[in-house]
């Protein structure tokens, strides 16, 4: 050991002090890694090849180079402090099976930690494409993701019928609703659970993660009385789509063509206890035959949202689908399935994808903030590949 004062030298220090993803790292540094671990109790208690940190960045790395081998991942891990020189010292890449038990050891917890303290929306007032008359757009959905085909996932997430009347599907599925920012595609907040839970319950969880100053667009499974209620007590105001069958009665119309009406609990045949909203109505061009497209929303005050403009800004809602869509297709990449055989285990891998994909967004509204354009004009797949190539390029990083 060294004497006090002294510096280590490489072949004296541990990787974890040394083990980085690149730009990865600055989002997720070794210092609030270390933290989350010790808050969920997942720190090691011996010396081991893998330890804690290392195996939160080996979940990240995994995400981020989704589809390589395990030990493939764990070599990217090192390969740039080597290239850089800043890791000399003898290390064995660690067994399938070692990075298994490792991950097992982690357990989902402080991924999930971890994205609580880190992911947050990332616009600035001056963020292109972000706002609506000062308040934040956000919008809620959910997706299934493919997990491995074992008996422990099967029982846990379940199996989506196959459409045809033939049993069940190919793999078990794992169902991820979200809450993300429009105009960054940065996830905020998110919910997983078996692929027969509803997303519309799932979506309930995630409704304490609004605050005053956003306005939620949803599409028109979501709506009802309870969760109306829930979403507009956070101080958030709400623009959510209702189905055709809507039943909303004309208290008083409005010269924008907008409306009041009112929602009740489906139950309460006396309408004891209303809910006031506004009704906007409108058409597609080229399809009108499908009929009206009907919104409803807490900003009761035309003069504070014109009927136009909201009929607008509701196409921001399909933002989320391009997130969906960046985590399943870009990311994970098309038809793969998610490598976890245990459900603790695909809890994990879900938060890292989500981990992963913050970070890039969060790289991106800083590239985009610097250039002075709307987020949206980058690309997420040449951003994606460029974090990519900075682990094994970039890799070292001093403690």
């Amino acid at each position: 050991m060294p004497r006090a004062g002294q510096v280590k030298s490489p072949v004296e220090e541990r990787l974890s002090d040394r083990i980085a993803l690149g730009v990865l790292t600055r989002v997720f540094p070794a210092e609030l890694v270390d933290e989350v671990v010790a808050e969920t109790g997942r720190g090691e208690k011996r010396s081991r090849l893998l330890p804690a940190r290392v195996t939160v960045y080996f979940v990240l790395a995994m995400c981020l180079f989704s589809g390589q081998a395990y030990e493939e991942v764990a070599r990217l891990l090192v390969e740039g402090l080597a290239r850089s020189r800043q890791w000399r010292g003898s290390w064995e890449v660690p067994s399938t099976g070692a990075i298994s038990r490792a991950r097992a050891r982690l357990g989902p917890e402080p991924l999930q930690a971890l994205f609580a303290r880190v992911c947050r929306p990332v616009a600035t007032p001056e963020t292109i494409g972000a706002w609506y008359r000062g308040r934040r757009l956000v919008a809620v959905d959910g997706t299934t993701l493919d997990v491995a085909d074992t008996e422990d996932n099967d029982t846990f997430f379940g199996r989506p019928g196959s459409g045809r009347g033939e049993g069940k599907g190919s793999f078990p599925q794992v169902r991820l609703v979200v809450l993300a920012e429009c105009g960054t595609h940065a996830v905020f907040a998110a919910a997983t659970g078996p692929c027969t839970t509803a997303e519309t319950v799932l979506a309930d969880s995630l409704l304490p993660h609004l605050e005053p100053g956003m306005l939620l667009l949803a599409d028109r499974n979501f709506l009802s009385f309870d969760r109306w209620q829930t979403a507009a007590a956070t101080g958030a105001d709400l623009l959510w789509r209702v189905k055709s069958n809507a039943v909303l009665p004309v208290c008083e119309q409005y010269a924008d063509g907008s409306y009041r009406s009112e929602i009740f609990v489906a139950t309460d045949r006396r309408h004891r206890h209303p809910q006031p909203v506004r009704v906007v109505e409108y058409t597609v061009a080229g399809h009108e035959q499908a009929g009206p497209i009907r919104l409803v929303t807490t900003i009761l005050e035309p003069g504070q949202a014109p009927a136009a403009e909201l009929a607008a800004l509701y196409h921001e809602r399909w933002e989320v689908e391009g997130v969906l869509d960046e985590i399943k297709v870009h990311q994970r990449g098309p038809d793969v399935v998610l490598r976890s055989r245990y459900p603790d285990g695909v809890e994990q891998e879900v938060y890292g994808f989500l981990l992963v994909h913050h970070a890039v967004r969060q790289v991106m509204h800083q590239a985009a903030a610097r250039a002075g354009t709307d987020p949206d004009r980058l690309s997420f797949t040449r951003s994606l590949r460029v974090v990519r190539r900075q682990v094994p390029a970039q890799a070292a990083f001093s403690p």
